[in-house]
């Protein structure tokens, strides 16, 4: 294992996750090396600590670099133990400790990496702030996807029939997520499932401008998803691709998911069905309780974007017709 404590080296960094000794870490970087593994990348693991706040007239500064030097120890043992866990592999297995804040570190990782691992939670230490300030900064700020894991979906559901479930609603970020989807589907030889949720509409909601027919609704929901379909079809041809309009609230609709699929993939932001800001509820919740890993693709320009509405009307013409729940 090669120590690199230097964060750019002229390299990818290939797949990085944060490790902070905890068993969710753990799970985390047991998933990343299998990724790394796969698509035959570097892994880097990262270990992240901060120095605590002394009032400056009882700690001097030599007490303060043996502190720091304890520090930087016990999170070079961090790396170190959780390498010897992984087991023997053939990837490239890259290790650096860095002082500063965790959030801030891995955005700076993402510039130069593949991919961007992480346990949903930690003991405190690296992760410990993942579900909330972290979690919620961490996805819309990385500059490569990032893939969150709950302790557990480090057991792989590959050799299964277990699709790529991605969640569309119509938005640009829904449709980059459905192209990566594609590419995650055709790199572990599976298949793609485009769900998008229709929520239940209460006759009591005052606002609606008129009674809303929800059977003719889902039909409608139906037929877009399905030009949706034809669209990422169009681009993957070899690739198996079903579609459904699923009842009920999308963040139950995509934990429920994520319970059988190999991977789940959102956008960053959305319209409320399924990619609506990750900030909010929405993809919080999906985040906080999924129960497979969950793939946040950033926001980028793909020209495959441009020739979607050949294909016909897109979801997003329905914001207007049901209640968002983001």
């Amino acid at each position: 294992m090669s120590d690199q404590n230097t964060a750019y080296q002229g390299k990818t960094h290939g797949v990085v996750v944060g490790v902070d000794g905890s068993k969710r870490s753990l799970a985390a970087a047991t998933w990343a090396l299998r990724e790394a593994e796969r698509t035959h990348r570097p892994l880097t693991l990262i270990s992240v600590y901060s120095l605590p706040m002394f009032p400056s007239m009882v700690m001097d500064s030599a007490g303060g670099s043996e502190h720091d030097n304890a520090l930087a120890d016990s999170a070079r043992k961090i790396l170190e133990a959780t390498a010897e866990k992984l087991g023997p592999t053939d990837v490239e297995i890259r290790a650096a400790t860095e002082l500063g804040d965790p959030a801030t570190v891995l955005v700076d990782y993402s510039e130069h990496a593949d991919l961007l691992v992480a346990g949903p939670r930690g003991r405190g230490g690296f992760l410990g702030l993942l579900v909330g300030s972290v979690s919620r900064g961490l996805p819309a700020r990385a500059k490569c996807p990032v893939a969150l894991v709950p302790k557990g979906a480090e057991e792989s559901r590959a050799g299964t029939d277990a699709p790529v479930v991605v969640g569309a609603d119509g938005s640009r970020q829904a449709r980059l997520a459905m192209l990566r989807a594609g590419e995650e589907a055709m790199n572990r030889g599976t298949w793609v499932r485009l769900v998008t949720a229709m929520a239940p509409v209460s006759p009591a909601v005052e606002w609606l401008p008129a009674p809303v027919d929800e059977n003719a609704l889902l039909e409608e929901l139906r037929e877009k998803m399905e030009y949706g379909r034809n669209w990422l079809q169009h681009h993957f041809p070899q690739l198996r691709i079903e579609a459904e309009v699923v009842d009920g609230v999308p963040v139950d609709v995509m934990v429920k998911e994520s319970e059988t699929a190999r991977l789940v993939v959102v956008g960053t932001r959305g319209l409320g069905g399924f990619t609506g800001a990750l900030l909010g509820s929405t993809s919080q919740g999906i985040v906080s309780h999924a129960k497979g890993p969950v793939l946040v693709v950033p926001a980028y320009d793909d020209p495959r974007l441009e020739d979607r509405t050949d294909f016909g009307p897109t979801l997003d013409e329905h914001k207007d017709k049901r209640p968002d729940h983001s």
